[in-house]
């Protein structure tokens, strides 16, 4: 796979810059870093709802019962 150069990044960033002009790509660039923020902020409510639940399923489950048979040291 080919690597991009940094010279080509550059000359990249300046046909972007020339197409579409500043006002567009910095307006552009906000709304990627708001969506950015929001599917971090989506990650974080759901890992707090997967942890609510896991602890409403522990609280709800009864506890594990020993069923570990004890040995007779009296067998004849």
């Amino acid at each position: 796979m080919h690597m991009t150069s940094p010279i080509g990044i550059l000359v990249i960033a300046i046909v972007v810059l020339v197409l579409f002009g500043k006002g567009k790509v910095s307006n552009l660039m906000g709304e990627v870093g708001k969506g950015i923020n929001a599917f971090k902020k989506g990650i974080d409510d759901g890992k707090a709802d997967i942890a609510k639940d896991e602890a409403a399923a522990a609280a709800a489950a009864p506890a594990a019962k020993d069923v570990t048979p004890i040995e007779q040291k009296d067998q004849a």
